[in-house]
């Protein structure tokens, strides 16, 4: 396991997907509003981080490989906001477009004596023009012939950035490469990732992605789903994640699903983007399928035990792994 684990440092990771900024408001609600029906929060903290696909990029980091993001962001004050959190962190902006009229994506999330009160979006979904995808794909071209890109993660969250085209040439390029491909996909782009590596839905996504109703603990009903998906996308393999009973694995190498860890579970918050991480470099690892998602399925567990979106620690999944196997 440690030397699985000290091979993620050589790693480097490009993830394609809708960044966006997590903003909490921490505060005290000691009366109603004179105004309307509502709490009044007197503010005692703020707090902004990155989140959606910058999620996924620090947990890359967290595990020691190396993230580059390719998205957009908005010519705003949020922007710069975005840009100076990326490089609190030691991330490099060189693929991040900044684009005029296009907001950048800001959740705002109030708690009010450690309850969520409200949460205000704002964002658009509207996909970026033609041109501006053309603009994107030259910077992942370059990225791609100028780094020693290890794999490839779309990171999508239905904000606009990922488009059909942007997916047919980015796959394209990275199977030219040979190229790992890693999808989290959402219900826009569903059926458009073709000839990818990996593909790996929850099961909401799989449900509304092929329109059929499925009952995960009936299995053949699983497995048949899957069978559609796999061969409509030609993807190499499909992992569906399923909460409480575990994740579910299609390959080359069989079938299977693997049952949850059982842990004390605070928050599921971004525990998705930690299960994509670790299963990109554990693929990019040459690790083999269900190992694989064994361990990405202990990650995507170790981080719901604690509040709010955070990375994986990876000494704490170094632990649990040498445990596992």
């Amino acid at each position: 396991m440690q030397s699985l684990f000290d091979q993620f440092n050589s790693l480097t990771i490009l993830i394609i997907g809708d960044v966006m900024i997590d903003t909490y408001i921490w505060g005290n609600v000691d009366r109603i509003s004179p105004e309307a029906p509502v709490p009044i929060v007197s503010i005692t903290k703020k707090e902004s981080r990155l989140g959606g696909a910058a999620n996924v990029a620090l947990n890359v980091q967290a595990l020691g490989a190396t993230p580059l993001i390719c998205s957009v962001i908005g010519d705003d004050l949020e922007g710069i906001e975005f840009q100076k959190l990326l490089a609190d962190q030691n991330l490099s902006e060189e693929g991040i477009l900044r684009i005029q009229d296009r907001p950048t994506t800001v959740k705002t999330r109030v708690i009010g004596h450690h309850q969520q009160m409200v949460r205000i979006d704002a964002e658009t979904d509207k996909s970026i023009s033609p041109k501006e995808t053309s603009l994107v794909f030259e910077k992942i071209k370059h990225l791609i012939e100028n780094k020693t890109i290890d794999a490839i993660i779309f990171e999508d969250y239905d904000k606009g950035l990922i488009t059909q085209e942007l997916i047919q040439r980015t796959v394209e390029l990275a199977t030219q490469k040979e190229i790992i491909t890693v999808v989290d996909p959402k219900k826009r782009n569903f059926l458009h990732y073709k000839n990818v590596t990996l593909f790996k839905p929850n099961l909401k996504e799989l449900r509304e992605g092929l329109k059929i109703d499925i009952d995960p603990k009936l299995s053949h009903e699983l497995e048949h789903a899957v069978d559609v998906l796999q061969k409509q996308l030609n993807a190499q393999m499909v992992m569906v994640t399923l909460s409480e009973l575990g994740v579910y694995i299609s390959s080359n190498e069989g079938k299977k699903i693997m049952p949850a860890h059982i842990r004390d579970i605070a928050d599921v918050s971004g525990a998705g983007d930690t299960v994509v991480a670790t299963a990109t470099l554990c693929l990019a690892a040459s690790l083999d399928a269900f190992k694989t998602v064994a361990i990405a399925n202990l990650a995507g567990g170790l981080v719901c035990e604690h509040v709010g979106v955070v990375p994986i620690e990876k000494d704490q999944l170094l632990a649990e792994s040498e445990k596992l196997f």
